[in-house]
């Protein structure tokens, strides 16, 4: 099982934890993990997975391996910048989501686009003119969001 793990570089305490606690349950699950290989909330999931005994790919903007963070163990060089957000968000079966910016919203839209379940811990939430669209999958813990996403696979 492949899970993408999205967040923004730049985010709260808490939100780190959470993907801590994401990429931890993810590795005690069996899961690999694929993210955008650099801080914040990528690092902190790739840490929590580290720590259980999981696999973590960093699927990198620039040109150099050098960039990922120290807990990717596979880091794939794109030379795409934010264009590598595709390749992030559909590589997992599905992807969890915690906080982020419109770098991460972007990679929910092309999972979503793609049929790729997308599980949000305090991440976007969408609407149409009709109102809320419950494409999002809401969790509020990392052993929730950890739980949906595989289910959702399965």
């Amino acid at each position: 099982m492949i899970i993408s793990v999205i967040g923004g570089s730049r985010t709260s305490a808490r939100h780190l934890e959470v993907a801590e606690e994401v990429g931890a349950e993810l590795a005690r699950r069996g899961a690999i993990l694929v993210c955008g290989g650099l801080s914040g909330v990528m690092e902190a999931a790739c840490r929590g997975a580290k720590s259980a005994g999981g696999t973590t790919v960093g699927i990198l903007p620039g040109s150099r391996r050098e960039d990922a963070n120290r807990y990717v163990d596979i880091p794939i060089v794109t030379t795409l910048g934010e264009a590598r957000n595709v390749i992030v968000a559909c590589t997992g079966q599905a992807v969890i989501a915690i906080d982020g910016e419109y770098g991460t919203l972007s990679e929910m839209a092309f999972a979503l686009r793609n049929g790729i379940p997308v599980v949000g811990i305090d991440a976007w939430s969408l609407s149409k003119r009709e109102g809320l669209d419950d494409s999002i999958i809401v969790a509020s813990s990392a052993r929730e969001a950890v739980d949906k996403a595989l289910a959702a696979v399965e």
